[in-house]
């Protein structure tokens, strides 16, 4: 996976890369951070409150992927401490 980050000064134009990002990706926000290398609360700060702004059609499709990794995050942490015990 290559990592990099797209120099834009507009909030909403990041919020916009960001959520196509999430979409097309499936990517979590913390996924979605570390590909573009910055920090998951800004990450969580554009797609919530400037995507919104920018552009509400891409605002509900992130928030629909989001709700479908918050529904299974559980699994994901059942497998983590499963592994962490079976060593």
């Amino acid at each position: 996976m290559q990592y990099y980050r797209k120099i834009v000064t507009s909030l909403d134009d990041r919020a916009i890369i960001y959520g196509r990002y999430i979409i097309n990706n499936n990517a979590t926000i913390r996924e979605t951070a570390k590909f573009y290398g910055v920090g998951k609360s800004s990450v969580h700060t554009a797609v919530t409150k400037h995507l919104k702004l920018a552009d509400e059609s891409l605002y509900n499709k992130v928030q629909k992927v989001f709700i479908k990794n918050k529904a299974i995050s559980h699994i994901h942490g059942g497998e983590a401490i499963k592994q962490k015990y079976a060593k």
